[in-house]
């Protein structure tokens, strides 16, 4: 990688958005990449201020952990609370969303009767563990709502709000709802704050897994939508380095959450308990690199430098519109949201495969194979809803050519896959 000297860089212009700003990140230069929401892309000036970090903790590591972590982490829990409108000591980082669910559902006191909410298309991990908890005792109920795309956000609303009343709570029982509000795939935006509001209404445990939302989502504000929990991952659309998710617990949730995942060695009993006990467990709960943690705020500088959240969101959604609808012309296919009320930066594009060849793991092993080493380019795929799928994602360094060159492999692939069905 080259070398970079942020400080003279941020005193530049930046470049336009679009092939000019490829040279600012890793990315192999025969690799075309549609898929930033799966993992994330780190700017080489972002993954420069890591390495400076990791140079820093060995040069000495007692004194990088025992002295200097922590007011960098304080700093960067900061950055993170002032993007989604809450206090510093209500945000933590955690290693990834899926750790974050966990942590709040695993520290929930479930009974028998209580109910969990989940989706058709929720998460795989977040899904598992849902099902993991009703599988252990007390053995609490799990009502999985049924999602099919294409459909609006009002015949959302009306799925959830008509689960709910079919799942009324017990007597002293809870009830929590675990809210995508980004959904991964099919990637569409759900009307997850009026979700909130409905539970609030319907006192039903909020949870949102907001995976996709920070660095996507602008202008979000935790003191405005009030969700009971929100976690988000930086290392997505913000460009941390990997791994690093912030965990949001308003204070008045905080009691709930009686120790983090793993345990620190600052845990007290909670009724031992003078006074919070949330932050401190999450400060150290075990030796970690906090490297990816504290390259937040170099994220966030970065962005700040190609001209903040609005103008980054503003390309990349309406390139996500422009290039969805090429990309389907391209295909001879449709956009799962042809009105683009459900679409942030990641577009649904149909591949041209029959919805009777159902997924199967040589088939997904097969597209990987074709896609990502073959001909160097890839945009997630899916089964949804009786049809195959690509999702793309458009970063700064996209244009609509990207979402054309990709169009015409994904092309290929497909008639290949139908082909060797049919030997």
């Amino acid at each position: 990688m080259e070398s970079l000297n942020r400080k003279d860089l941020y005193k530049q212009e930046p470049p336009p958005f679009g092939k000019a700003l490829l040279k600012h990140y890793a990315l192999d230069p025969e690799y075309l990449n549609l898929n930033n929401g799966s993992y994330g892309t780190t700017p080489r000036p972002v993954l420069e201020a890591a390495n400076e970090l990791t140079l820093l903790v060995e040069s000495n590591p007692d004194r990088f952990n025992r002295l200097l972590y922590q007011p960098m982490l304080i700093d960067v829990r900061t950055k993170v609370a002032t993007l989604i409108g809450a206090k510093a000591d209500e945000v933590v980082l955690v290693a990834n969303a899926s750790m974050g669910v966990n942590t709040i559902l695993r520290n929930f006191d479930w009974e028998a009767g209580d109910v969990i909410f989940a989706f058709t298309t929720t998460y795989g991990s977040v899904s598992r563990t849902v099902q993991n908890l009703s599988d252990c005792s007390p053995f609490p109920s799990v009502c999985e709502i049924p999602l099919n795309f294409p459909m609006t956000h009002a015949e959302v609303l009306e799925s959830f709000k008509e689960h709910l009343k079919l799942h009324p709570a017990g007597a002293n029982k809870k009830r929590v709802a675990v809210i995508d509000s980004i959904v991964s795939n099919p990637g569409v935006l759900l009307p997850w704050q009026e979700m909130v509001k409905i539970c609030r209404e319907e006192n039903v445990w909020s949870l949102v897994d907001a995976a996709h939302s920070i660095g996507q989502e602008v202008d979000l504000n935790m003191e405005e939508s009030k969700p009971d929990f929100f976690v988000s991952n930086c290392h997505k659309w913000l460009s941390s380095k990997r791994a690093c998710a912030l965990l949001y617990v308003p204070e008045r949730n905080q009691h709930i959450i009686k120790t983090s995942l793993p345990t620190s060695h600052t845990y007290i009993r909670p009724a031992d308990r003078v006074k919070p006990n949330f932050v401190e467990q999450f400060e150290w709960n075990g030796t970690i690199d906090f490297t990816p943690y504290l390259t937040v705020a170099d994220a966030i500088e970065f962005r700040q430098w190609l001209g903040g959240e609005h103008k980054i969101n503003a390309y990349c959604h309406d390139l996500a519109l422009k290039g969805g609808r090429r990309l389907a012309e391209v295909l001879g296919t449709r956009v799962i949201d042809p009105d683009g009320d459900l679409t942030v930066n990641m577009v649904n594009v149909e591949l041209p495969i029959p919805g009777s060849i159902k997924w199967t793991a040589a088939i997904d092993a097969s597209m990987k194979q074709k896609m990502l080493v073959e001909r160097k380019a890839y945009s997630a795929h899916f089964y949804h809803n009786g049809a195959w799928w690509t999702r793309c994602s458009a970063q700064v360094w996209n244009n609509v050519e990207d979402f054309e060159n990709i169009g015409i492999k994904w092309r290929e692939v497909c008639a290949e896959i139908v082909m060797e069905l049919k030997e």
